[in-house]
């Protein structure tokens, strides 16, 4: 764990930005996974704590998002 208490180490995990984030600045998310989750964090303040969701969670809101 870093140095926050309750807070998983996202320390080494490979993060993605969102394919819908224009290059401007604006509102924009970064994904990694893991085994057994899947972070989001705001890429802006990536200082921030990440959610963490299992990954059956996280499919079914990308399906649900796809409409």
């Amino acid at each position: 764990m870093s140095g926050d208490k309750g807070r998983p180490d996202t320390t080494g995990l490979v993060w993605f930005k969102s394919s819908y984030s224009a290059g401007d600045g604006g509102q924009c998310v970064e994904v990694a996974a893991e085994i057994g989750a899947v972070h989001v964090r705001d890429s802006k303040d990536t200082t921030r704590a990440a959610l963490a969701v299992q990954p059956t969670a996280w499919t079914a809101f990308v399906h649900f998002a796809a409409r």
